[in-house]
C-alpha cells in the first residue's frame, strides 16, 4: 500500500476523532444515547455507491437519521435478497415511514448501461455486468437517438430512478406493509452533483394505483 493511501486511511481516523469530540460538545449523551436506545430512523435511503452523494452529507444528518443500503447504479432487483432483507428490516421493526430511492447526474453506472446498450447481446462475464444487465435491457427501450450525451444520461437516470421505485412498490416487504395497513411511501429523487440539491421526481403511497 503507497505512502498516499496510508494517510488517507489514517486522516480518516483522526477526522472521526474530531468530529466525535465536537459531537460530545454539543451533546455529551448523543452516543451513550445512540448505543442505550434502538434505532428509531423514519427513512430509509436506498442510493448509489458513488462517494460524491452520502446521504448523511447531503442531508445534513446525523447518526440514527437514516437507515442506508448503496449499490452501483441506485439498482433495486427483485431477485436481490440483500436490497429486499433491509427494506424488509427497515419497514418492520424499524418501522421507516418514507423509502427513498437516489439516483444522481452523471452516473457511471448509467454512462456504462449506456455504452453497453449500444452494443451486441451483453454476456454476463462479470460481476458488473450481470449486475447491470436489467439496467442495459431499461436502456434499450428508451429513445435516446440524436441526444448529447448528458442528455442521455440525464434521461437514464430518471428513467432507472421510476423503474426502481416501480420494483420498490411491487416487493414483497412494500405489498406486504401496504395490505396490512402500513402507509409507507415510496418516493424517487434526484441528486445534482454540479447542484448539491435534491429533487423529488415520483412519490407512491398505497394501493400505488399510478405505476
Amino acid at each position: 500500500m503507497s505512502q498516499l493511501q496510508l494517510n488517507a486511511a489514517e486522516d480518516l481516523i483522526n477526522a472521526n476523532e474530531r468530529w466525535a469530540r465536537d459531537v460530545i460538545k454539543h451533546d455529551p449523551n448523543f452516543f451513550k444515547d445512540s448505543a442505550t436506545y434502538p434505532q428509531r430512523p423514519k427513512v430509509l435511503w436506498i442510493g448509489c455507491s458513488d462517494s460524491r452523494v452520502p446521504a448523511s452529507v447531503v442531508t445534513a444528518s446525523m447518526p440514527g437519521d437514516i437507515f442506508t443500503h448503496t449499490n452501483i447504479a441506485n439498482q433495486f432487483h427483485s431477485f436481490d435478497d440483500n436490497a429486499n432483507s433491509v427494506l424488509s428490516y427497515a419497514v418492520d421493526p424499524v418501522g421507516v415511514k418514507h423509502v427513498v430511492l437516489v439516483g444522481h447526474s452523471v452516473c457511471g453506472g448509467a454512462q456504462a448501461a449506456i455504452q453497453a446498450a449500444e452494443g451486441g447481446p451483453v454476456e454476463p462475464h462479470n460481476p458488473l455486468t450481470r449486475w447491470l444487465a436489467p439496467l442495459i435491457q431499461l436502456v434499450r427501450t428508451l429513445d435516446l437517438h440524436g441526444l448529447p450525451e448528458n442528455e442521455a444520461v440525464d434521461k437514464v437516470v430518471e428513467a432507472n430512478i421510476r423503474k426502481q421505485v416501480e420494483n420498490i412498490c411491487l416487493s414483497e416487504p412494500i405489498v406486504t406493509a401496504w395490505a396490512t395497513g402500513n402507509n409507507v411511501s415510496v418516493h424517487g429523487w434526484v441528486y445534482d452533483l454540479a447542484a448539491g440539491r435534491i429533487r423529488e421526481l415520483v412519490v407512491r403511497s398505497p394501493p400505488c394505483a399510478n405505476l
